[in-house]
């Protein structure tokens, strides 16, 4: 047996020894580590379970996090990110709780993978750099070790290879010292992605290789796959196709003995692109497909909603410990009220009715008040003692929504990129809550692009669940097809199926409005499709707001899986500018009379601001539409984007 494997016997040992205390828990917590680190993960989450049930039954906080965190490590590891963020943060709220850095550090880490995985790579890297401060304190050299090779893997993503390499030979240095063959591995490979990256394919397949082996000592089935991935995809590079397919066909089959659909779901894309090379069109067809529906089953629409779910269950839970104390703190002041009150009525009956004893009862009166407002002091302390409580829950509220917020912002498009291609351009996205339903969408096309303004159904949390849908699905239409009609169509069966929608399923009707538009630059045309959301235009030198209507029916909801929209083509000239917006501007309460903006009002202030440049016209607008408030509550979520040519 390998040394992995020796390792687990030792623990099993010791196990069998055990009385069921807290050592049992720490040593059924050391298998379930152990386990995953090799890629058995039935086995590893086995006994992650057991010795969470054991930690909880003997109110073993320590053992508590820790199982949360191993059970949270073993769902990330197979691509359940909506699990994995669960249970980080069912440790992370016991670790605040009593007070345990290690643990808090620990789960701070693991949610920084989440931002990993969600494309924030910034927000991970500043998690990441935080906890490793707090781990260098601490001095434990596993974590530190570990979080450096997060911190490469960072900036691997963001094309920095130069600090990829160094924080993963940093790693590699730390792993090396401690023995942890597991993680040696991990820097091994993740040093030859770089080196990939870079085109210098001979060092890439040396520390691939490298990887490999040491995976293959340890019996990791888990890594494993990826090497053999890599590998087989290197060789497809490179032409070798022989040696690819072979990686690749043996990556794929250890995949699906796991049930790691990750790798799967590489093995597919990978084998596609070798047969497409090899001009095996009936082989590559059969792997498209295969990588398409296991893509689809990992980050299909349940999968999204349970990401951002598992983070609004912490807060919901929170949101109900606030309305108890609420109502606790009113009973408290209630009981009081009528202590104190009862007590002054039965002074005063008693000095009306019994003169005769009035000594006594004054006396009697002054001693029971005193007792009330002892009563009432002890009471006004656990009001304020709830007060505090509510507040501290509050601020959990809005960090849970503000952590909502970073996913789907995670989703959105980055602005720069947006106004790099489009260059007179602006968007003015203002969410009524902290999270939104309305979202904007850009892809560039070569010399084109495609630009979008959706509006889904409801705002706040039940909006931005639909706008994360949305801009996957949209993601996924643009890529099948250039026509704005087609791309609605495809958009609007893909809602349907994510959502279940049929005839004989009510169970939700939720969809979205959207104006999208295909600008080719090159030759100023713009090619419109909407639904329920127009696109106005208006011309330079020009003094009327001129529109194109949309199509009068909803994205998913009752709208027919056949349903068509119409494709406006405009031909624009320099100078021209065009908007597309959700109905939240021209809906914003406000002015004298509290009162809708309306759309006729919101074109004339369109109108009397072409002389401005795109970004003072969205200085305007924002300002215009805070001053209409002046205080009132905004209504909706507030979407408008504005192109000129």
């Amino acid at each position: 047996m390998n040394g992995q494997q020796s390792k687990i016997d030792s623990i099993l040992t010791l196990l069998k020894k055990d009385k069921p205390d807290t050592n049992k828990v720490i040593h059924t917590n050391d298998l379930c580590w152990e386990y995953q680190n090799i890629g058995k993960y039935d086995i590893s989450l086995q006994y992650g379970k057991v010795a969470l049930d054991l930690a909880l039954q003997l109110n073993f906080n320590q053992g508590i996090v820790a199982s949360y965190g191993n059970i949270g490590v073993l769902y990330m590891e197979q691509g359940d990110y909506p699990k994995a963020l669960e249970y980080y943060f069912k440790g992370l709220k016991i670790a605040e709780k009593f007070g345990n850095k290690k643990g808090i550090a620990r789960n701070i880490g693991n949610i920084g993978s989440v931002y990993m995985q969600q494309g924030d790579y910034p927000k991970a890297l500043e998690y990441y750099f935080k906890v490793l401060k707090t781990f260098e304190e601490i001095g434990d050299k596993g974590q530190i070790s570990t979080i450096l090779g997060n911190i490469g893997i960072g900036y691997w993503y963001q094309g920095d290879y130069p600090k990829a390499l160094e924080y993963y030979f940093k790693a590699l240095k730390m792993h090396d010292e401690l023995g942890n063959k597991n993680r040696i591995a991990t820097d091994y490979g993740n040093i030859g992605s770089v080196y990939h990256a870079q085109k210098d394919y001979p060092k890439a397949l040396e520390y691939y290789f490298k990887a490999l082996k040491m995976s293959e000592e340890i019996e990791d089935e888990g890594k494993i796959t990826i090497w053999l991935n890599n590998i087989g995809s290197l060789y497809t590079t490179l032409k070798k196709y022989d040696e690819a397919e072979k990686y690749l066909l043996k990556s794929l089959s250890i995949a699906e003995q796991i049930s790691s659909l990750d790798d799967v779901k590489l093995s597919h894309q990978h084998l596609s692109e070798l047969y497409e090379a090899l001009g095996k069109l009936a082989k590559e067809l059969f792997h498209y497909k295969k990588y398409i529906t296991t893509r689809d089953s990992i980050f299909n629409n349940e999968n999204i909603k349970k990401t951002v779910q598992a983070q609004m269950n912490y807060e919901f839970d929170k949101k109900e410990a606030v309305t108890k104390a609420e109502q606790d703190k009113k009973d408290v002041i209630a009981v009081g009220e009528k202590q104190k009150q009862k007590i002054i009525t039965y002074s005063v009956s008693g000095g009306l009715f019994f003169v005769l004893l009035f000594a006594f009862f004054i006396f009697r009166g002054y001693r029971q008040k005193q007792k009330a407002n002892i009563i009432i002091t002890q009471q006004k302390h656990e009001v304020e003692r709830k007060n505090q409580i509510i507040e501290e829950k509050n601020k959990d509220i809005t960090d849970s929504i503000n952590y909502a917020k970073r996913i789907q912002q995670a989703t959105l498009p980055n602005k720069k990129e947006i106004y790099s291609a489009l260059t007179n351009c602006f968007i003015l996205f203002k969410p009524k809550d902290i999270v939104s339903g309305d979202f904007y969408f850009f892809h560039k096309n070569n010399q084109s692009a495609f630009i979008a303004a959706a509006d889904c159904t409801g705002h706040g949390v039940p909006g931005a669940f639909m706008s994360i849908i949305g801009s996957e699905k949209l993601n996924d239409a643009v890529l099948q097809s250039t026509d704005t009609s087609e791309i609605l169509k495809l958009l609007n069966k893909g809602i349907k199926i994510s959502l279940r929608q049929s005839d004989s399923n009510e169970s939700t009707r939720d969809g979205m409005d959207i104006a999208l538009c295909y600008v080719d630059t090159e030759n100023n045309i713009v090619k419109y499709a909407g639904a329920n959301r127009p696109i106005w235009i208006i011309r330079k030198g020009h003094t009327e707001v001129e529109e194109k209507k949309a199509t009068k029916t909803a994205i998913g909801g009752l709208t027919d899986d056949n349903q068509h929209f119409d494709t406006h083509e405009l031909k624009l000239q320099q100078g021209d500018t065009f908007y597309i917006f959700s109905d939240g501007f021209a809906d914003t309460f406000g002015g004298q009379e509290e009162k809708k903006l309306t759309t006729k009002k919101f074109k004339e202030i369109l109108l009397s601001i072409q002389d401005k440049t795109m970004k003072e016209q969205e200085q305007h607008l924002n300002n215009f539409i805070e001053n209409w408030k002046d205080g009132t509550e905004q209504a909706d979520d507030i979407l408008v984007i504005g192109v000129r040519l």
